[in-house]
């Protein structure tokens, strides 16, 4: 049975995850504020991590910082005030995986908890398939429709790290900083041009992506279902 942790100060909302989350089929473990939460967190180590941001005696970016200084990797999973983007870009650049702003749909809270864990209890697969394309990792090969196509080794880096993280929404800082490295003297329009001829060579439509999506002021996402593995 998989854990997940409520980080959470409302009474009525973290009882309402709780109950949603065990009807599901998961262990629940609770904390109302943030102490005790990170404490949970090192301690318990579980699966996944639902973590609000405004809490009392450590607030949800400081909980997220520590936990990915001591190298734990379980997703996490923000919840945030409606339209707060600032706070939305400074949680993925600590090491937040998703958010969801309040007030949100439980259902879709569920179904992206349910993906970032059906995802953790797979293997990385070193072939990706989504589309009519195909990324061959170990023999840094891009095939569409049969035939190969011509990548950069940045762009070959590109879309293997979207690869690695289906559905998490990422900073543009997070992408440089993982793609290019910190010390590399490049900027976050870099990105962008590098996503724009990605798509080019990957989506149906360049104008209208499937795959990798815009993030409004944040970045981007990466989005394919039932992704094959071949290990």
């Amino acid at each position: 049975m998989e854990t997940v942790l409520i980080i959470e100060d409302d009474p009525a909302m973290l009882r309402g995850l709780k109950d949603n989350f065990e009807y599901q089929g998961y262990s629940v473990l609770m904390a109302a504020d943030g102490e005790t939460g990170l404490n949970a967190a090192l301690d318990s180590k579980p699966d996944l991590i639902l973590l609000d941001i405004m809490l009392p005696k450590i607030n949800g970016y400081e909980i997220c910082r520590l936990i990915r200084e001591q190298k734990l990797d379980m997703p996490i999973i923000m919840l945030t005030a409606k339209g707060q983007e600032s706070d939305i870009v400074l949680g993925l650049n600590l090491g937040a995986d998703d958010y969801v702003t309040k007030p949100f749909s439980i259902k879709e809270l569920l179904a992206r908890a349910n993906a970032f864990l059906r995802r953790r209890r797979e293997e990385t697969p070193k072939v990706y398939s989504f589309g009519d394309c195909r990324l061959d990792v170990e023999a840094r090969v891009l095939t569409r429709n049969g035939k190969a196509v011509d990548l950069s080794p940045k762009e070959f880096n590109l879309l293997e790290y979207f690869l690695q993280r289906p559905g998490r929404a990422l900073t543009r800082d997070e992408i440089l900083n993982h793609v290019w490295g910190y010390d590399c003297f490049v900027t976050t329009r870099t990105i962008d041009r590098f996503v724009n001829t990605l798509r080019a060579k990957i989506e149906p439509d360049r104008h209208n992506p499937t795959f990798v999506k815009t993030i409004r002021e944040i970045g981007y996402k990466f989005e394919y279902d039932n992704p094959e593995e071949n290990i």
